[in-house]
């Protein structure tokens, strides 16, 4: 017994390295092509800095309005799919347990299932069908951008919301119960704030998600040159179709290493959602622990 357990002990630790080596070239090979050209020029081109951050002049050359348009899309939605897609988990936890509980989990499996490209058609043709009936100036944008990936991207909010909650010990719930706790003051005080740490991290596998999407976003309303979005009916730049344009269309090697400087600030975008998700994270355990410390 003891060989197959040091056979599993060898795997697992393969497996690990595996992982690490792996994340390490493609990080070292995005860095070394992409640190080269990392630079002003590469944000803003020819515009003055400063005026292309206040948005006093437009910049044609650099990746300065995709940096934007990426932030704005991955704000926009998480503003539609964390409150609904937690509160879903919240919901398949702790309220339904039945056949109904079975039909919407299917559902949540069907979407979590859904390539972004069928995403990305649906938000098309749902544009044509409001031009069609109700709304005749209706066009793509980054709203509707962001409308299609926050249902591409709930689904991880509603398994990362429910797994974290019904992987809480069963004494934690009765303890509350027992001190008198309402449902709601149970949910509020003890499930949700134990909890915090996994659905921090649904957050953040849906806002990455969101951010690296590329597929929706080229039927949304995403261009090649647009600026800075000037509204939620806009049309937008993001840095993924930025580096899909500059693989597909590149004419010297200049060029494409400015594709390569894209793909480092999508990596370095994704690594400071994650360092920011960690330090609320690490806020709410503190407010957590002072409270139980007052109390």
């Amino acid at each position: 017994m003891k060989w197959k357990f040091n056979i599993i002990k060898l795997l697992a630790y393969t497996g690990c390295a595996y992982v690490l080596l792996f994340l390490a070239a493609l990080f070292g090979f995005v860095v070394s092509h992409g640190l080269p050209v990392l630079n002003l020029h590469l944000f803003f081109g020819d515009t003055p800095p400063l005026k292309a951050v206040l948005g006093l002049s437009p910049v044609w050359e650099g990746i300065w309005p995709a940096t934007v348009g990426t932030l704005c899309l991955v704000l926009l939605t998480m503003l539609f799919a964390a409150v609904p897609g937690i509160c879903c988990g919240i919901y398949l936890s702790c309220f339904e347990k039945g056949r109904r509980a079975e039909y919407l989990s299917l559902a949540m499996d069907l979407l979590a299932g859904t390539p972004s490209i069928v995403m990305g058609l649906f938000g098309f043709v749902l544009i044509l069908l409001l031009r069609k009936t109700v709304f005749p100036q209706a066009s793509t944008s980054i709203l509707l951008s962001a409308f299609c990936l926050a249902l591409l991207v709930m689904p991880a909010l509603v398994t990362a919301t429910r797994s974290s909650i019904e992987s809480l010990p069963v004494s934690l719930k009765l303890t509350g119960l027992s001190l008198g706790f309402t449902h709601g003051q149970l949910l509020r005080y003890l499930v949700i704030p134990s909890a915090a740490r996994g659905i921090i991290s649904g957050i953040i596998l849906a806002a990455g998600r969101a951010a690296e999407d590329t597929a929706v976003i080229m039927l949304t309303g995403v261009v090649i040159n647009s600026g800075i979005p000037s509204g939620l009916t806009a049309k937008f730049e993001a840095l993924p179709f930025r580096i899909y344009y500059t693989a597909a269309q590149y004419t010297d090697e200049y060029e494409l290493m400015r594709g390569f400087g894209a793909a480092m600030v999508l990596l370095i975008l994704s690594v400071l959602l994650v360092s920011a998700a960690s330090l609320f994270q690490k806020s709410m355990e503190r407010s957590l622990k002072g409270t139980e410390k007052y109390e």
